[in-house]
């Protein structure tokens, strides 16, 4: 459904040999490069802190598939199997997740149940919850041993609550949150000069990341505000957009390296609970409103689909500006040499945008260029990227990558920039795959320990620090030069090679008239 590719001259080393051969390559409407948003309704921070080391942190042996071998353990209104949590109470789950003076919650737990928890109540309102049953043991605590109990809980909730904000940082935008989190945060400080310090710095380092992040978001709101459709600045500016991309850069693993600081700066701003967000749904268990209702906040996810869809709409108006028919092949050679590079990288995502630009309609209707045009390398890319066999091919090279980057020793080395609206697809069917809740009305956990098993391994790709240097003068380029809309590429490619049929005839005359009104 999402694409046919076809990329030539791979030198992947991560890659197997197996998978070279590709007869066909079926042109893309523009309509694809958005379907992920219509399916699933989907955008330099400081490094998001690696509290949990998330590459090491889940395993096959998070929980056992074969639940009815033997008889489940009911302990505390949780269940396992094997040792592995299978299900529970949405209170128990919660009562799990609050240390005490004898136990701390396993970091694939705290990970695991503050990313899917949001599924069956805002997070303001678990943080809430966690404050109370604190208090409540310090209230149940024996006078005597009062002091004792908090030099040993103290740095126990000192470290959830590091845990919680450094991972999810983004649930503390919200006021009732912050608050919660003051009010607990004022407890322990009341312990001592030692947990004082601790507490400051944990503010401190939350604030600055949220602070950070506003203003990413201001800046891609003055981006998007400068990105008007390029014909209409062409027909007030004539000369203003002489410029084309091979001008502004000509060599293409130079634009390879610029595209993934673009791709790895985004990816760092998206929350691992904005995958959880975007498929948040009203719980049956509640009969007033969805858990999230109109406050989901997938801005960062978005963003990011937003990016892609930018990148393959500029890579089909760089092709169908040029007037002459060999300044459109070398642009097209171009492109499938940058896609070669992203290959070669790591970024998956660059190369899928551009191959998506360039089986656009307006683009794959030139024949006369395309014959122009030596589409060997491109053969080879789009294979890798077919999406016959659920990707298969494009599954076994993010394999690859995810292996290599584990054995690195470079951050080159360890760039995974994977197919993002694909890994969308994998957790929105994982999540539609089975039920949140089970019959009983236990919180069925052992959904989300593969849903935080997925996130994790993206949560570990998105904090490789970008080996490249910023290009300024490209990056702008990239980011911000204008880029035509669906109909301002088809009445370019018109222009460039006559319509061939009675309907391209008919929608070329339709849209000269619009253009001259």
């Amino acid at each position: 459904l999402l694409l046919c590719a076809s990329n030539p001259g791979v030198t992947l080393g991560f890659l197997p040999s197996a998978v070279l051969s590709l007869e066909c390559r079926n042109p893309l409407t523009s309509h694809l490069l958005v379907i992920i948003m219509y399916l699933f309704r989907v955008s330099p921070q400081e490094r998001m802190p690696q509290t949990p080391l998330f590459a090491a942190m889940f395993d096959s042996s998070s929980y056992n598939r074969n639940l009815y071998q033997s008889k489940e353990d009911n302990c505390g209104g949780l269940y396992y199997h094997d040792n592995n949590l299978l299900s529970g109470s949405l209170e128990a789950l919660i009562q799990h997740l609050v240390p005490n003076v004898d136990y701390y919650p396993d970091r694939t737990y705290i990970f695991t149940f503050l990313l899917s928890s949001r599924l069956f109540m805002h997070p303001y309102e678990l943080m809430a919850k966690v404050c109370h049953l604190c208090t409540e043991q310090q209230r149940l605590t024996e006078p005597g041993l009062d002091k004792n109990w908090n030099q040993k809980i103290t740095p126990k909730i000192l470290q959830l609550l590091t845990e919680w904000t450094e991972t999810f940082p983004y649930d503390f935008r919200d006021e009732r949150m912050m608050r919660n989190l003051k009010e607990l945060a004022q407890r322990i400080t009341s312990g001592g000069e030692m947990y004082r310090k601790n507490v400051q710095q944990l503010l401190q380092n939350l604030i600055r990341k949220l602070a950070t992040v506003s203003q990413y978001e201001e800046v891609l709101a003055k981006i998007d505000a400068t990105s008007t459709d390029r014909l209409t600045v062409l027909k007030t500016k004539p000369q203003s957009i002489q410029r084309d991309i091979i001008t502004v850069c000509n060599d293409p693993y130079a634009l390879a390296q610029q595209l993934t600081q673009i791709e790895l700066e985004r990816l760092n701003y998206i929350g691992p609970e904005e995958f959880v967000q975007a498929f948040v749904q009203k719980d049956p268990l509640d009969n007033d409103k969805s858990c999230y209702g109109d406050q989901k906040k997938t801005r960062n996810l978005e963003a990011y689909v937003e990016w892609f869809n930018r990148l393959s709409y500029l890579v089909a108006t760089e092709i169908c500006m040029p007037v002459k028919k060999k300044h459109r092949a070398r642009v097209i050679e171009y492109f499938i040499d940058v896609a070669r590079e992203c290959f070669n990288i790591g970024n998956f995502n660059s190369l899928m945008a551009i191959i998506s630009g360039m089986n656009m309609s307006p683009v794959s209707r030139l024949k006369k260029t395309w014959a122009k045009v030596k589409t060997d390398k491109l053969d080879i890319l789009e294979h890798q990227m077919d999406p016959s066999s659920n990707f298969y091919n494009y599954r076994t090279a993010l394999r690859g990558a995810a292996q290599r980057s584990l054995t690195a020793h470079s951050n080159r080395e360890k760039i995974v920039i994977p197919f993002f609206s694909l890994l969308i697809k994998d957790i929105y069917f994982l999540n539609e795959g089975s039920a949140n809740r089970l019959p009983n009305g236990h919180v069925n956990f052992e959904k989300f320990w593969e849903l935080a098993k997925q996130v994790s391994e993206f949560m570990t790709w998105k904090q490789v620090e970008c080996p490249f240097e910023r290009d300024r003068k490209i990056l702008q380029y990239l980011l911000t030069i204008p880029i035509f809309t669906d109909d301002a590429l088809y009445l370019a490619s018109y222009e460039s090679e006559s319509p061939e049929n009675h309907i391209e005839k008919d929608r070329w005359k339709m849209l000269r008239f619009v253009s001259e009104m």
